[in-house]
């Protein structure tokens, strides 16, 4: 425990030994051992005079801190012993090696290092509350959240200039956003996928069944969920989806022309009678969408020719495209 005044290395109490003289009565500087007398309070003093206490003022005066007189002279070889005590009072402090709590506020000016876990809650006040992670040194800097299941970090990737959000304790680990140094998002993992007919397609005799429109040329496809002409969201959301057809050989014969999206939940139709002059027109069909997809859903382009022959085609810059919005 800790103390105020003297230090518990030095102690808190002096032990002085004086062998008189004959009619000695002043005692004062080095005693038999060497340490020079020095009280610091005449209310915490003890002279012993060959093992009896005296008493202050009758049998001893005390006013100088550096002497002690007696009133009467001592015999020679009188064993004269001064105790003193120095005033102390316990230290409002925490036990550096038990620990504690601290009941007020507390400062620091220096560095604070700190071994273990800072328990929550934490409050960061004043006027421009402000917390900064690094010291303008050229290292990565990062906040890692440490889950049950799984780990999450935001962090600075300072060879690139970017603040990265990913999954996982490293940073650039599954990174799911960047904001780079000029300021620009991007979503490495985001879903999104551009795809196109790899070659002309023929659309089949008016009166068939609605037919899926075969993309096979991959361009763009974030997270690998297109496959056999299909989009597989991979979770629940609101999706952007569009496309753009471009057809020749319109057959003015046919009733009308369906182009749909179709998803899971619903579908959505671009319609258009071929009231034309020319039977061999050529036109594009284009349709986009904010579609509600959950988990799993599906999404695919249909076509639907009501009569007519099978003239039509699809050329291979048609194509079809989607991302997740929110």
């Amino acid at each position: 425990m800790a103390y105020l005044g003297t230090s518990p290395s030095n102690g808190v109490r002096r032990r002085f030994i004086y062998t008189a003289t004959a009619n000695q009565t002043s005692f004062s500087g080095n005693d038999d051992n060497g340490t020079s007398l020095v009280y610091v309070d005449v209310a915490y003093l003890d002279v012993y005079q060959n093992g009896v206490k005296l008493k202050s003022v009758s049998d001893y005066a005390s006013t100088t801190g550096t002497s002690v007189v007696l009133v009467q002279g001592a015999s020679a070889d009188d064993v004269v012993e001064i105790i003193s005590f120095d005033v102390f009072s316990i230290g409002d402090t925490v036990s550096a090696a038990d620990g504690g709590s601290f009941g007020g506020n507390i400062g620091i000016g220096g560095t604070l290092s700190v071994t273990g876990n800072v328990i929550s809650p934490i409050t960061l006040g004043g006027a421009t509350p402000t917390l900064t992670i690094g010291d303008a040194g050229a290292e990565d800097a990062k906040i890692v959240f440490d889950g049950n299941a799984q780990d999450y970090h935001i962090g600075l990737d300072d060879s690139i200039d970017s603040l990265t959000i990913g999954k996982g304790s490293t940073l650039g680990t599954t990174t799911s956003m960047v904001i780079n140094a000029n300021g620009v998002i991007t979503k490495p993992l985001q879903p999104a996928f551009l795809v196109k007919v790899a070659s002309t397609y023929d659309i089949l005799a008016g009166g068939s069944a609605n037919t899926t429109i075969p993309f096979a040329t991959e361009i763009i496809d974030k997270g690998g969920d297109f496959a056999s002409n299909t989009f597989t969201a991979p979770v629940s959301g609101s999706y952007q989806l569009q496309f753009l057809l471009r057809l020749t050989g319109i057959d003015t014969a046919a009733n009308s022309y369906d182009f749909i999206i179709k998803t899971s939940n619903r579908s959505y139709i671009h319609r258009f009678d071929p009231d034309f002059a020319d039977s061999d027109f050529a036109m594009m069909a284009t349709l986009s969408v904010l579609a509600d997809m959950d988990a799993s859903d599906t999404a695919s382009v249909e076509y639907y020719q009501d009569a007519g022959s099978a003239q039509t085609d699809v050329i291979v810059s048609s194509h079809f495209s989607g991302y997740l919005v929110a």
